[in-house]
């Protein structure tokens, strides 16, 4: 019987609800909104789901330094989606077409600027660019001006003009609109409009070491497709951010025409989320694997970094090796050690254990080029090919100025899990 009461008024509620949607009203009842998009989570490619937890901050071995920079606490952590590998040379090989593709339907005329305030008009994608060549030739008059002058050229190669390759993003500073100092301002006093060269610098191959003989891997690692599946590196901090915003619109621009509600922005991780990921769930593992060590049992090691004194190759890797490359941690993500240490969101401060709240920790401060160089500090995990033990644990910070970039240096990103729990959806 009371199975047969449960599906009674089972019954009646979808009636009700019939009869409300096909009328248009309510009938007097509390509903609410009954023509709501359902939402149904879906992973995004290449991202894995981190589930909400507790996270206890801190060393994980001697602190080396006696920097006293990594104090112990615990912090709790919202559920996540995280790139299980760090950001290829052919991902950002997607953002650098993006953009040269922009530049050059801007130069033909395809994306026109409209009215007095500067926005620009959507691009016209539909439109060929004409870089000229192939069987009926083209008009290359218009794109001259995306190459390098004919001066600049050797052997007479056509090359892209690097300079040119940049991305115009905008964002909302929502710290700053919740102060209430701010109260009442204009909606346009916390909109920051940037525009950021997207290019890799390529040069950190030879710039970061001293007699060294580095060109080969200037002149090919992110242009040859050896290399297309190992991390992008040579970005900096705001190159990394301008990357996060457009795949955000790359996603937000699929999702919106169709009527699909959106998922939470793309962006780098905070240092905190960077080190429960990390972790896999181990709770105080000085590395993903867990450890003590960073050998197994038959002496193989774990992980791409810098053995004994500089026996580079002993780990299987001269410089990077691929994103995949190790066996990931319990949440499936790769190289959370070595290969080379990521950009997280997080300004760096030596006091910062201090002071964060322990739910869902966050520094973040955006410097002005004026402003001096103590401020413009990053936090940077996970440590890289070229670094000794030590900075592959999972508790080490390092930080780098922003506008930096190195040959050890990649980045990947997260998008916050909107509800409770992945499976709830199921």
């Amino acid at each position: 019987m009371k199975n047969l009461h449960g599906l009674l008024s089972k019954a009646s509620i979808m009636l009700l609800l019939i009869v409300a949607g096909c009328k248009g009203g309510y009938n007097g009842q509390l509903l609410g909104e009954l023509d709501r998009p359902k939402w149904n989570p879906i992973t995004p490619y290449g991202m894995v789901f981190i589930p909400s937890g507790v996270l206890h901050i801190g060393p994980s071995d001697q602190d080396v330094n006696d920097s006293h920079q990594s104090r112990s606490k615990q912090v709790s952590i919202v559920g996540f989606y995280m790139d299980d590998t760090e950001i290829t040379n052919n991902e950002y090989r997607q953002f650098i077409d993006y953009v040269r593709d922009s530049v050059a339907h801007k130069i033909q005329g395809d994306a026109q600027t409209a009215g007095a305030d500067g926005d620009e008009a959507p691009i016209d994608w539909n439109k060929k660019i004409e870089w000229g060549g192939g069987k009926k030739g083209g008009d290359q008059s218009k794109l001259e001006e995306i190459y390098l002058p004919k001066e600049e050229r050797i052997w007479g190669r056509k090359e892209f003009d690097l300079s040119k390759m940049k991305y115009d993003y905008q964002w909302f500073d929502y710290k700053a609109a919740a102060q209430t100092k701010n109260k009442g301002k204009s909606r346009t006093t916390f909109i920051h409009k940037e525009s950021c060269n997207v290019y890799p610098d390529t040069l950190v191959w030879v710039r970061d070491f001293t007699y060294a003989y580095n060109e080969p891997m200037t002149r090919n690692y992110f242009s040859h497709p050896a290399y297309d599946d190992y991390p992008v590196v040579g970005v900096n901090w705001k190159q990394a951010n301008a990357f996060c915003f457009w795949r955000t619109r790359l996603w937000e621009d699929y999702k919106t025409p169709r009527g699909e509600p959106l998922m939470d922005i793309f962006r780098l991780p905070t240092e905190w989320e960077w080190e429960y990921a990390a972790r896999g769930g181990k709770k105080l593992a000085p590395y993903p694997w867990g450890g003590p060590y960073v050998r197994n049992t038959k002496g193989c090691i774990l992980a791409n970094f810098k053995p004994g004194r500089g026996n580079y190759p002993e780990d299987g890797g001269m410089y990077t090796v691929r994103a995949d490359a190790y066996w990931p941690n319990d949440y499936g993500l790769y190289c959370m050690a070595g290969n080379v240490a990521e950009w997280t969101i997080t300004a760096f401060n030596e006091n910062a254990y201090s002071f964060i709240h322990d739910m869902n920790p966050d520094i973040r401060y955006d410097a002005e080029a004026s402003e001096p160089e103590t401020m413009k500090r990053k936090v940077i995990r996970g440590g890289s090919w070229k670094d000794i033990g030590y900075f592959i644990e999972t508790g080490t910070r390092q930080w780098e100025y922003q506008d930096t970039s190195k040959a050890s240096l990649g980045f990947r990103c997260v998008t916050t899990f909107l509800g409770r729990d992945i499976s709830d959806s199921k």
